[in-house]
Parts: structure tokens; C-alpha cells; sequence
């Protein structure tokens, strides 16, 4: 019992050994594939130029000065150590840093010399170096050669011809041009001479690079934006994650240029930092510098006057009393002084919240004595604001939301801020108006006393409150001067950038390789994939058997004679033994079957080209060559071809017969077979298909059988007409032709679906055309028309690659 065919699960069936066979068959493309991508590594690895990764460590602490904590009257630290490490790996990466690190190594000029395959970066690397006098515009974008010509001389050319030279102030960072000389520049300098030009102003200073005779440098000044530019993808990260050691890392092809920016860069974080840090410091003594100013000319001017009094009445003196009253008076307004002092800090504060919108330069209240701690806390507030707002404009945009937040923060903290200096003014103004009551009895009860003595605690009292206010601002003043001395950068380093002897990181060498195989086999791969599934044509024995359920007869080779009758010219060919087995395969079948008497085969094919003549035409002669009459009837009415081949007239045939116009005697030919007779078409008729399935034609198979053994239809191919349906009745064997590459795979289904519909029954496929070693791979054994194993003749290989085939495969 045959086994269900199931064209569904059968169709979804991937042909794994199929497409490994068609991979095989491609062997030719995986080796020029090979060749390519390993060459192209090969290429990167040779010719790339090394690319280096240099990192240094720095720690971010916690730089609090014990010296002045909580019982320092002055304090700068606003808003702690918050966010320390997250604002320099911003300030680390902004482009502003980046700017300053550019403009401090001078990177914008370009040091390079020719490689064996590239242009190298050769700075660091060079018997000199140029030190740019940055306040004059300089040569831009020209290529200038510097060559070495031994003993410290080197020879500096410069190409021009005419027109105008493109300068760059790298100061002001401002372009210009200036009148460009006619002939090319050429001058020999020593290596610590100046070059002063129009277009270059420069000091040539000698390295530890021991000098190479002869060998040229090309010296350029490049873009300072763009060169500024790429330093930002310095890497920065947190090692370990969420502590405060930072590593800072630099890819690049020139190890000394990553080097000196890393740890040029960490040094002019470090002084930026550390200035930011002296900032309240440098804006206090400036405040308070002021402050001694006005206190000095106070002081002067109570001076003089009390040197002038005692001058004039140098026998004045206070008596117990007056004294008392005047030291009373004195430590009043002292107090009154400092309570004033105060109101103006908190007048000066509210305008400068007012009117500035950088909120980072606010003296300290400190400086006045003001110890109130909801005004020191929210000053501190909104100058640690105003920070984050100036280090979030190196990363940001003005329009960021996040300025809009902290602008609302900052506007938050400023009015609770103003409300809290107008509650403090209230209560100051309420002590100063209670301190004048006092002051007014205190100068009430002095009056008493005599006016000279009264004029003298007068001046006295003046003096002595000048002399305070002078020493308190000049206490004030050393205290930041002493904090200003003893600040320290918050950045420590731990490993300097150092060149340790590492080797590249790329091109990984290694790696390229592998991808080169990788991309070598994988490249063939999905091209034989892609062609394997967009493949419609039957290639294979298996995509024949996936889609249908009918059997497979037999196999056909490729033909290269140029005769069509192949078992009669060549009857010890390899293609003549594939048709015997084809009869062989028929006579199993029709015993099988108990076919008794004169046996039919019926041989059709899809479309026309797929060697349904060829077969028959070599089928009937096998049949004849086993000594068994046979006749081959050409039963494609539309389209005969049988007579070329037999070289016979195509006058009178079946068409002939069937319409009674002539007898079996008059439309069988000789083929030149022995026991082999051939019945032509003969003409076309306008009713092919009414003839086949007329009686005469049932009539004419049944003459046929009672005077041959073997009788083979040559009949229309199925995908054209039906005229094949309507005869395989009257054969005992059908055999639908299916040609590798040529016939589709989709048109087995037709018939097929009769096949299990049982319309048509007794069929057999033969795949026609078989090559073993084409594209598709396989060598089944369904036929001897493939092989060549000494028992048939066999085509000479010509040529030379067929020579070496035929000697390879004997070795074999």
C-alpha cells in the first residue's frame, strides 16, 4: 500500500541534502569569496594605520579645610561636595574644556611625515617642535615642509604663487588673509631661532628626538574648532561604578598626542577647578578691600581730629565719669555700627539679586557678621544653584528644560530669601532705634560734664569705633587670604596617562581574520540560499518527490551527440544503457501489472523541449534492438518532429489514417531499425483533438497490438493540451518527461492532482537531461545515463580541464 501523499507538508520540506549538494556545486564561488575577504583583511592589517588607547586615573575628594569649619567666621564652601564627580565628567567632556586643553597644547598644529602607506601622525615624534606666538594671525590650512638637513639646521618650505594666504588668529580665534609672495618660501633656520614673518611668527624649539639627516616633516595649522571638536569623545567613567575615581580614556592613532592630552587635560581641569574654588574667596577680599578703603579714610580723618584736639588743649582729659559715659557710648555704637553694617549687606544683597542674573559672585554674608541662618542658607542655595546652572551651559542649550527648572528653583529660593532679609530688617532696625534711646541718654548724661571734655569723647569715641570697623575688615581679609592660600583642586591623580608599552587595540588582527572567513563562507552561503529558493526549476530527484507521489522511473543524461537517435548510432553509450534501463524499468511494470500481449507506453512531458520526442524516439529503438516488434507512433498532431530525425516525409500519418484517406500499410514507415516501424502524423489537421478521441483512433491502437509487441505513443506535452489525458487510457505505461533546469516545479501538480484523483493511473516520471555534477549535486541511481564505469563508451573529455577531470577521476 502506497503511502499518503500530502502535497502540503511536503511542499514546506526544506531539501537540506539538496542544498548541501548545491553548495558543493558552488565550491568555485566560496573560493573566490575566500580570496576576497582575506585580502581585504589582509589590506586593513598591513595598511591601517595602529590605533592606541591610553587612560589615566584621577580621584574627586572631598577637600574640606578643618581649619575653617564651624567656628570660622568666614565660610566658602557652598552646597558641599554635591555632584562633585558628576559635574567634572561633564566638565571633562564639554567643549569648552576641550577648547582649553587644544589652545594649551597648541594641537592644532599638525606634525605629520609619509608612512610606508599612509601620511603618519608624527607628533612627539620630531627633532623639533613650533611654539606659536599666539597673539599674531598664523599661516592656515598650508602645508609646509620642514626638512632636516644635520646639525641642528632645518629647512622650512613654504609653496606659494601669488594671490592671497589664508591667517587664524588662534588668540582671538578670528580668521584674515594677507597678500600672498609671488615664489615659493625657502629659509634654513637653527633649531632655537625665531621665524618672523607676515604669515608665520614662531620659535623652533629642539626635542630629545635624536635628529634623522634628510627626513622631511609636513607642518600644518588646522581647524581650531575642529580639532577641539574631536577631543570631546574623551571617555569618562566612574571606576567602580558610583564611586568618585574617574578614568579618563583616549583612542587615537598617535600615542604621545593621547598622552599629553590626558594629562594636560586633568592639569587645566585642576587650575580651572581650583580658580572656581578661590572665586568667593578672591570676590570676598575684594569686598572687603572696599570696605578698608572707606574705613581707612574714616579712620585717618578721626585720627587727625584727635590729634588736632590734643594739640589745642593738651591739658584736657576726661574725668571718671566722662570716662565711663565714653566707654559706655563706645561699646554702643560699636553694636549699632555692626547692626548697620548689616542693613547695608542685606541692601547690597536684595539689589544684586535684583539686577544680576549670574548669581555665582555673592559675598559672603560672613563678611559682615550676619550669622542668621535661614540668610546664610539661602545664599548658599542659590549661589549652588547658580553653579549648576553655569557648569549645565557647557552640555546644554539655553532653551534645555533644565535651565527652565533650575531658574525656577533660584526664583523660589530668592523670595524666600527676600522675605527673610525684610523679617531680619524689621528686628535690626528695632535694636538700632532702641540702641540710638540709649545713645541719647548716654550723651544726656555726658553733657554734664564740661564741653571740652564732652568734645573730646566725642572725637575719642569716633576714633575708637573707626579703629575697630578698620581692624575688624582687616581681620576679615587676612582669615581669605589664609583660605584662599590653603585651597587645594578637589581633583587627586592616581596613574598619569603613561605610555606602558601597550600594544594596538586596532586593527585586531585576530578578529579581522575570522570575520574575513566568517563573511567568506557566509556570503556564498546566503547567495546559494537565495538562489536555491527563488530556484523554480526542478533541479533534483527530491524536488520531484516532495511534490508529488508518483514514481520515478528512470534518469536521462545530457546527450552531447549531435544525432537524436542515440541507441541506434551509439548503441554502446552511456546513453543507450540509460534507455535500457528505462525498458527494463517498463517490462518490471508491465509484469507487475500482468500486462499480457502487445504492451503501450505513452511518453508526454509540461511544455515542449523537455525531450518527450527524444525518449520516445530512443525507447522505441531499444525496444527494436531486443529483437521485439515495435512501432513508434507520432501522436502530436500539432507539432510532429519524429521525421526530421528518421529523415523520412511527413505526407501520410495518423491524421490520414483516422480520417480514413489511407490504410496502416500506407502510413507505416521503415525507420532503418530493424523490427523498428515508425507511423509519422503526417499533416496538421484543424481538429487534432477531435481525432484522438475519435473511434477510428481506438480502432487504429487496436490494429496496432495485434501486429506489433511494443508500441510507443510520442504524444502533446500536458501543460499545452489534453491531448495526453485523452490517450493515457489506451496505454499500459505513462512516462511524463521532466527535465532538469528546464521544467517547473509547479506544473507537477497538474498532473499530479489527476494522479490522486486516480484520472490517471500507470505514470511514471524520467528526469531527462541529468548532470550529475551540475549546480544541483546529486548522482541517484535511477538510470545508467550518468555514469561511466567500463561496461559503455563514453564521450573523450576534451580540452585540457578535461583531461585532468578524466585523470582525477581514475585515481579515484
Amino acid at each position: 500500500m502506497e503511502e499518503e501523499f500530502d502535497p502540503q507538508s511536503s511542499g514546506s520540506f526544506f531539501d537540506f541534502k539538496g542544498f548541501l549538494y548545491r553548495l558543493l556545486s558552488y565550491w568555485w564561488l566560496f573560493l573566490i569569496c575566500l580570496v576576497i575577504t582575506f585580502s581585504i583583511a589582509r589590506y586593513i592589517n598591513v595598511r591601517k594605520v595602529p590605533i592606541y588607547r591610553e587612560t589615566s586615573l584621577i580621584s574627586i575628594k572631598d577637600d574640606q579645610n578643618q581649619m575653617f569649619g564651624g567656628n570660622t567666621s568666614l565660610v566658602f564652601n557652598w552646597g558641599g561636595t554635591t555632584d562633585k564627580v558628576q559635574t567634572s565628567i561633564i566638565m571633562l567632556k564639554s567643549r569648552t574644556h576641550a577648547e582649553r586643553v587644544v589652545q594649551y597644547l597648541q594641537f592644532y598644529i599638525n606634525y605629520q611625515k609619509q608612512g610606508k602607506y599612509n601620511i603618519e601622525d608624527v607628533y612627539g615624534y620630531t627633532p623639533f617642535t613650533l611654539k606659536l606666538n599666539d597673539s599674531f594671525p598664523q599661516l592656515y590650512g598650508k602645508r609646509m615642509t620642514f626638512i632636516d638637513e644635520g646639525n641642528g639646521n632645518i629647512r622650512v618650505k613654504i609653496p606659494f604663487a601669488g594671490g592671497t594666504a589664508a591667517l587664524f588668529n588662534y588668540s582671538t580665534l578670528k580668521p584674515s588673509s594677507i597678500t600672498a609672495p609671488n615664489a615659493d618660501y625657502d629659509e634654513v633656520f637653527q633649531l632655537g631661532d625665531t621665524i618672523n614673518t607676515p604669515f608665520l611668527k614662531a620659535t623652533l624649539l629642539p626635542t630629545d628626538v635624536y635628529p634623522q639627516e634628510g627626513q622631511e616633516y609636513f607642518v600644518s595649522l588646522g581647524n581650531f574648532n575642529g580639532t577641539a571638536g574631536r577631543y570631546r569623545g574623551i571617555g569618562v567613567t566612574q571606576t567602580p561604578r558610583g564611586s568618585s575615581t574617574l578614568e579618563l580614556s583616549l583612542v587615537g592613532t598617535n600615542k604621545k598626542r593621547l598622552i599629553d592630552y590626558l594629562n594636560a587635560s586633568v592639569q587645566v581641569r585642576t587650575e580651572e577647578q581650583l580658580r572656581q574654588k578661590n572665586l568667593f574667596a578672591t570676590k570676598t577680599i575684594k569686598y572687603i578691600d572696599s570696605s578698608l578703603k572707606t574705613s581707612n579714610v574714616d579712620l585717618d580723618k578721626a585720627l587727625e581730629d584727635l590729634n588736632k584736639f590734643q594739640n589745642k588743649n593738651s591739658a584736657v582729659t576726661l574725668s571718671g565719669g566722662a570716662e565711663q559715659i565714653s566707654i559706655a557710648l563706645q561699646d554702643l555704637d560699636n553694636e549699632k555700627d555692626g547692626l548697620s553694617r548689616q542693613l547695608v549687606y542685606y541692601k547690597q544683597l536684595e539689589d544684586y539679586l535684583r539686577t544680576r542674573t549670574d548669581y555665582t559672585n555673592v559675598p559672603a554674608p560672613s563678611v559682615s557678621l550676619i550669622d542668621e541662618g535661614s540668610i546664610t542658607a539661602g545664599v548658599a542655595n542659590i549661589v549652588q544653584l547658580a553653579l549648576q546652572r553655569s557648569n549645565l551651559a557647557y552640555t546644554a542649550k539655553e532653551g534645555n528644560p533644565a535651565f527652565r527648572d533650575l531658574d525656577r528653583r533660584i526664583d523660589a529660593e530668592k523670595e524666600v530669601l527676600f522675605e527673610n532679609i525684610k523679617s531680619s530688617n524689621r528686628l535690626i532696625k528695632a535694636q538700632i532705634a532702641n540702641l540710638n534711646r540709649q545713645i541719647g541718654q548716654a550723651q544726656g548724661k555726658l553733657k554734664q560734664f564740661p564741653k571740652e571734655e564732652q568734645e573730646l569723647a566725642e572725637i575719642q569715641r569716633r576714633f575708637t569705633i573707626s579703629q575697630e570697623a578698620y581692624n575688624l575688615y582687616t581681620e576679615k581679609r587676612s582669615e581669605a587670604e589664609i583660605i584662599k592660600a590653603s585651597n587645594v583642586s578637589d581633583i587627586l591623580f592616581i596613574d598619569r596617562a603613561k605610555d606602558v608599552g601597550k600594544g594596538p587595540i586596532g586593527p585586531n588582527t585576530k578578529l579581522n581574520k575570522v570575520l574575513a572567513g566568517v563573511f567568506g563562507m557566509v556570503i556564498p552561503i546566503a547567495f546559494v540560499l537565495i538562489i536555491f529558493f527563488l530556484d523554480t526549476k526542478v533541479g533534483t530527484p527530491e524536488d520531484v518527490k516532495k511534490r508529488s507521489s508518483i514514481p520515478i522511473l528512470g534518469t536521462i543524461g545530457k546527450s552531447k551527440r549531435s544525432s537524436g537517435l542515440v541507441v541506434r548510432d551509439y548503441p554502446r553509450s552511456a546513453m543507450a544503457e540509460a534507455f535500457r534501463g528505462l525498458r527494463s524499468g517498463l517490462q518490471f511494470m508491465y509484469k507487475k501489472r500482468g500486462v499480457e500481449g502487445a504492451k503501450t507506453v505513452l511518453v508526454t512531458s509540461s511544455v515542449s523541449g523537455e525531450g518527450k520526442t527524444f525518449t520516445s524516439m530512443n525507447l522505441a529503438s531499444v525496444f527494436a534492438l531486443s529483437e521485439k516488434k515495435t512501432v513508434l507512433v507520432g501522436l502530436d498532431l500539432r507539432k510532429p518532429k519524429i521525421f526530421d530525425d528518421f529523415e523520412l516525409e511527413n505526407d501520410k500519418g495518423v491524421v490520414n489514417y483516422l480520417i480514413g484517406d489511407a490504410t496502416l500499410d500506407e502510413v507505416k514507415q521503415k525507420s532503418g531499425i530493424n523490427h523498428l516501424d515508425v507511423i509519422l502524423s503526417g499533416p496538421i489537421p484543424p481538429n487534432p483533438s477531435e481525432l484522438i478521441i475519435s473511434d477510428a483512433m481506438g480502432e487504429f491502437i487496436d490494429t496496432l497490438k495485434q501486429e506489433y509487441d511494443y508500441i510507443v505513443f510520442d504524444t502533446p506535452p500536458l501543460g499545452l493540451v489534453s491531448d495526453a489525458f485523452e490517450l493515457m487510457p489506451y496505454a499500459d505505461a505513462s512516462l511524463y518527461m521532466v527535465r532538469q533546469g528546464y521544467t517547473r516545479k509547479d506544473m507537477l501538480g497538474l498532473v499530479n492532482e489527476k494522479y490522486q484523483r486516480e484520472e490517471v493511473t500507470h505514470i511514471s516520471f524520467v528526469l531527462n537531461y541529468f548532470q550529475q555534477k551540475r549546480k544541483y549535486g546529486y548522482g541517484y541511481g535511477y538510470g545508467y545515463g550518468t555514469y561511466n564505469n567500463g561496461y559503455h563508451e563514453d564521450d573523450a573529455p576534451t580540452g585540457i580541464l578535461g583531461r585532468f577531470k578524466k585523470l582525477f577521476t581514475r585515481r579515484n
